[in-house]
């Protein structure tokens, strides 16, 4: 088991923290949505004061894959990029959704739940895949508008559906099959954790010159009105 530094960015919590093992030393995070860019090094610094390490102490950043935001993501990269290129330490890409399915279980779940996180991508859409209850996924990633007939054939099925993420609760209103549970499960630094660390002892890494986050969609950019 490895002490890593983690960097949760896929959505409009910043938040970092540092792992030794299934421990975790330190969890920073910002008090304010989307405050990424600005606040990233600080927390990452305040982390290190909290676990009592330095810098060149870590053996590895994990940093939260997407999807999520286009900026956000962008913000966690470049600064997991810069830090493992500077220390020489490898870099770990954990899937945002994974972590998220990962973190949503719960001992007492039935043998047939099936886990779907949900990234927020306005409206009534989300990013969403779906995962047993090994966390292996069932269904590829995809950008769904959620109404009454989605997953429709998994209800059939008689699995229960456990919602997660930031996307979740705006569905609760549409989902509302009785086999259909909703867990406050967000993204947060702790949740790349397990993942992470079985990567690490795999030496599953990512080349840093190349990673990309899974974007999944261009950013939504408009021309500004010119101010008179």
């Amino acid at each position: 088991m490895a002490r890593l530094l983690l960097l949760e960015t896929a959505t409009e919590n910043c938040s970092i923290a540092i792992s030794d093992g299934d421990r975790i030393l330190a969890l920073q995070e910002a008090t304010e949505d989307y405050r990424h860019a600005a606040e990233i090094t600080l927390l990452i610094e305040a982390c290190c004061r909290e676990a009592g390490l330095a810098m060149t102490d870590l053996e590895a950043v994990a940093v939260s894959a997407g999807p999520g935001s286009y900026t956000a993501l962008r913000v966690g990269s470049s600064v997991a990029k810069g830090i493992c290129y500077a220390l020489d330490l490898p870099m770990i890409a954990v899937d945002t959704l994974a972590s998220l399915a990962r973190a949503s279980q719960h001992p007492t779940d039935p043998a047939n739940a099936l886990y779907v996180p949900m990234i927020d991508a306005r409206r009534m859409e989300v990013y969403t895949a779906v995962y047993d209850g090994t966390g292996q996924p069932l269904e590829a990633l995809a950008a769904l508008i959620i109404d009454e007939g989605s997953f429709a054939q998994q209800f059939a099925e008689g699995h229960t559906l456990i919602f997660s993420g930031n996307g979740a609760p705006k569905c609760k209103s549409v989902l509302t099959h009785p086999n259909a549970v909703f867990r406050s499960v967000f993204c947060t630094a702790p949740h790349l954790n397990s993942v992470a660390q079985t990567a690490f002892l795999a030496a599953d890494f990512v080349d840093i010159a190349y990673f990309s986050p899974t974007y999944f969609k261009s950013p939504n950019i408009t021309t500004p009105r010119k101010i008179l």
